[in-house]
């Protein structure tokens, strides 16, 4: 079994790694929808696309986040012993 420290500084990865991705992902995103704001029918498409691309993300990224929550708090209580 490994120690909560290990568990703890895991999961700080795996967050740091999850919103990096929202972050890189939004920024390709909005410059893509940049890139074509002079193509009037291309533009409105792909900032409703976008739109709706980011909501699921983050939607994503929230609830991933939350899990690694609950999992390093499940290695807190074992480590505490609070069952």
């Amino acid at each position: 079994m490994s120690s909560y420290s290990d568990v703890q500084k895991a999961v700080r990865a795996e967050k740091f790694q999850i919103w990096f991705a929202w972050v890189s992902g939004g920024i390709i995103m909005a410059i893509i929808t940049n890139t074509t704001r002079d193509i009037a029918v291309v533009s409105a498409i792909t900032e409703v696309l976008f739109f709706g691309l980011g909501v699921l993300a983050t939607i994503a990224a929230v609830r991933m986040t939350n899990a690694l929550n609950r999992k390093v708090e499940a290695a807190r209580r074992e480590v505490l012993g609070d069952v």
